[in-house]
């Protein structure tokens, strides 16, 4: 039986390094600590800027600017600045640096000798991410975080934030197990992570070496490098194939650290704190909701039936914080936390799509004529098949009547043949990417984090604060009245 003290008492005078501090997250983590827990210590936040003062300045306008921050402004009145220059340090840095990219040598070696918990929030999660830039964030910047780790004496736990998708499309229940050093989902031999940094560079010299070459074109090479590699060792895209190698290489190389590897599915708006539906960017199940309710979307892909493993972003910081106080000090341990609700309380898309129609039924989205847009029933197509003469029908051969009349009247309809196509092939290629998604078949198992739910629950009533369990969440009730509005919210 796993045994867990008071949590908030965890936190009081510790000292946490957050990388990725600006990212969304990591800046709900650092305001729940700051919330709940006035007495921590100092929080260390690593931010990509120039200098420290450019670190607080984004700070201030990436975070504390945000309404994510108001019931800490309302808490704190007038003292909020003073309250924030005393238990918060923005650092300015970069994890695909040695030391973190800290230059200044005294702030490095005061949080070697301070620093308690580093959380490691940083990534890059395009899915089709150039490869050099995600092999140096997601794997090799993993690796740069657990040296800098080791070089704090006082360090009690490392917590990586990494993605349920590591275990790629494979149907069935996938386990909170970790991955190790070279092993590849397909089984293919071979896979070195230093081996795919040499072919980064030696493509990189390849495309320089193109007089032909730009920056559009190696942009586009090194994406396609990224899903190639990828592809070839069984994952479905860059971005989950580089943070399976992070975790590989942490996990290999940990030695006697304590070391926790957090693993969210999608991550949603807040369901409740501080702020319910507070949302920071339009993701991509998001976008089809907002164009369905702008009435630009004629059809949904994806099949009914399927499960869509989502989390709100308030319960993946809450079992990020419970998971510290559970785990620091075990020496010589690694544990793995999926945090989702296809096993405890899964939602089908057919839900999902069903909230959307009846939120936008009772509150449309006003066009540019200043009137209401109606929404209704929309196609859905439940397999690639189908998608792909959905697009045949009703896209691809009007272009090619298009087409056929443009080599009639020369360049009369040039522009509007080329931009079709455009967004044609744009459409195509993000299909692609998101397809093992939108049909998906694999479920999350959650043992472990259910042992955490149940520690958190015994100790009393730590559960009102730190909650985690998807089996409170009323799904159509959440994506109806908190989600949608907010990401509304966020669109304007």
């Amino acid at each position: 039986m796993m045994e867990l003290g008071n949590i908030v008492h965890f936190l009081d005078n510790k000292v946490i390094l957050i990388t990725g501090a600006t990212g969304f997250l990591a800046k709900i983590f650092v305001e729940k600590i700051l919330r709940v827990q006035p007495n921590v210590k100092k929080l260390y936040l690593l931010i990509r800027a120039p200098d420290d003062k450019s670190a607080l300045q984004r700070f201030n306008n990436e975070a504390v600017a945000k309404d994510l921050f108001k019931v800490l402004k309302e808490k704190h009145g007038a003292n909020l600045d003073h309250f924030l220059s005393e238990k918060v340090t923005p650092v300015a840095g970069d994890i695909t640096c040695e030391d973190l990219g800290v230059k200044d040598l005294s702030l490095k070696e005061e949080m070697w000798r301070e620093v308690d918990v580093l959380v490691n929030a940083a990534a890059t999660t395009n899915f089709d991410e150039r490869y050099d830039v995600a092999l140096n964030l997601n794997t090799f910047g993993a690796k740069n975080v657990l040296n800098f780790a080791k070089k704090c004496v006082n360090l009690k736990l490392l917590l990586h934030v990494s993605t349920a998708y590591v275990s790629g499309e494979k149907p069935g229940l996938m386990l909170e197990t970790p991955y190790n050093l070279g092993e590849s989902l397909n089984g293919t031999n071979g896979l070195d992570i230093d081996e795919e940094r040499k072919i980064v560079e030696d493509k990189l010299k390849e495309l320089k070496s193109d007089i032909n070459a730009n920056d559009k074109s190696v942009k586009l090479a090194m994406k396609d490098l990224g899903m190639q590699r990828a592809n070839h060792y069984g994952w479905p895209n860059t971005y989950v194939f580089t943070k399976a190698l992070g975790e590989m290489i942490i996990g290999h190389l940990k030695g006697d650290m304590p070391l926790v590897i957090l693993r969210p599915t999608i991550v949603t708006s807040t369901f409740k704190e501080p702020i319910p539906g507070w949302v920071e960017g339009i993701r991509t199940i998001d976008s089809l909701g907002l164009g369905y309710g702008k009435g630009q979307l004629t059809c949904f892909l994806g099949n009914p039936d399927a499960v869509y493993d989502v989390v709100p972003a308030d319960m993946v910081v809450n079992a990020m914080i419970a998971a510290m106080a559970a785990h620091a000090n075990q020496t010589c341990t690694q544990t793995i936390y999926h945090v989702g609700s296809s096993v405890s309380n899964p939602v089908k898309f057919s839900r999902i799509q069903l909230c959307a129609y009846r939120y936008f039924s009772k509150h449309p989205w006003i066009g540019k004529d200043g009137k209401p847009v109606i929404v209704g029933e929309v196609t859905v197509l439940s397999s690639m098949a189908s998608f792909h003469r959905y697009i045949r029908f009703r896209y691809l051969l009007p272009l090619q009547v298009l087409w056929f009349v443009n080599l009639i009247l020369c360049q009369a309809f040039a522009s509007t043949y080329k931009n079709l196509k455009r967004k044609i092939n744009f459409v195509l290629r993000l299909v692609n990417l998101y397809e093992p998604y939108l049909f998906t078949k694999s479920f999350y198992d959650d043992t472990n984090t259910e042992k955490l739910r149940r520690a958190v629950r015994e100790t009393g009533d730590q559960e009102s604060v730190f909650y985690f369990d998807p089996r409170i969440v009323d799904w159509e009730d959440y994506f109806e009245n908190t989600h949608i509005p907010g990401i509304r919210r966020e669109f304007k």
